[in-house]
């Protein structure tokens, strides 16, 4: 697993697709559905068998919803997949870097409750220093219920909770109710999109606030510790195969403050999976997060790369 945070959107999104890139040109030339693809085509592609996206990023500025459920009713469902990486370098460059992430679906009928969570977490030795220093630290989890009133329609709500050290929180928490209508939803494509509202509150870290205070001369205009947001969101999620083997998956989340319009917010995830054999698949995942209007002194861009192996206990 590799991240970045806070970097500039150019250097660091050339390597990032570069990496993705040839990282599953060898996976899906390499896997064993690739010779068979011409007949799989001929005979209609089923859905990715044990694959999952492997996001380790499930409280985004709303909330994910890139994981779509399905929407025939009466398809009941229970399913329960964890992932995990990691990566260490010693010698001249000391770091240490893992993910780990669990996910919860429980379908009965017209209803659906799901749950994740994911802790990402890095440190390395800065040039000229002795000691190993955190460089990347989050945890998240978010639950979601949606109730179908059609196979194009659901109504949903949704909260989630995020910790994350580098964007100056001690916690953030969204709710979201909203509505979900499905345009494409025939294995293996669905395309969808989801309007609601999203309540944001806030708690920063106090180090954050002293740093952002102390580049403001006017006392009065100092940003307090908690805050809250009033935000319209919009998604738009795809989900596809190549082949019974490999599958992608790909969202985008808008968030516009209702009242502060200085105050928006894009999420942007793209991702690939491919099963390895039986319950045991690898996904890798970029995630883009942009704030337009962060705390003094943070960068507005984070972007977040995880390659993890994945079991799907059933």
């Amino acid at each position: 697993m590799t991240s970045t945070d806070g970097t500039s959107i150019t250097r660091p999104m050339k390597h990032a697709l570069g990496f993705h890139v040839a990282l599953w040109s060898v996976v899906a030339l390499s896997s064993p559905a690739f010779a068979d693809d011409a007949s799989a085509v001929a005979a209609g592609l089923s859905a990715p068998k044990a694959a999952t996206s492997g996001s380790t990023d499930v409280a985004t500025s709303g909330f994910e919803a890139k994981g779509k459920p399905d929407t025939a009713l009466g398809n009941d469902t229970v399913e329960t997949k964890l992932s995990g990486g990691a990566l260490g370098t010693s010698g001249n460059s000391r770091s240490l870097a893992a993910t780990a992430a669990g996910t919860f679906r429980l379908r009965r009928g017209t209803n659906q409750l799901s749950v994740a969570a994911a802790m990402n977490y890095a440190k390395a030795r800065p040039v000229g220093e002795t000691r190993m220093q955190p460089t990347v630290e989050n945890y998240q989890g978010k639950s979601r219920y949606d109730r179908f009133v059609s196979e194009k329609v659901a109504f949903f709500g949704a909260f989630s909770l995020r910790r994350d050290k580098f964007q100056g929180l001690d916690a953030r928490l969204n709710l979201d109710p909203g509505i979900a209508y499905y345009f494409i939803d025939k294995k293996p494509q669905q395309l969808w999109t989801e309007l609601g509202y999203d309540y944001q509150w806030d708690l920063r870290t106090l180090d954050a606030v002293r740093k952002a205070n102390a580049t403001i001369a006017d006392r009065a205009n100092h940003l307090s510790r908690k805050q809250d947001r009033h935000s319209g969101r919009l998604y738009v999620g795809y989900t596809g195969a190549f082949n019974e083997h490999v599958a992608i998956t790909s969202g985008v989340e808008y968030l516009q403050a209702l009242a502060a319009t200085e105050n928006w917010r894009l999420v942007a995830d793209a991702g690939i999976s491919a099963t390895l054999t039986g319950k045991l698949s690898l996904a890798t995942t970029l995630t883009i997060r942009y704030d337009h209007n962060p705390l003094p002194g943070l960068q507005n861009l984070d972007t977040m790369e995880s390659v993890s192996v994945v079991y799907t206990l059933f």
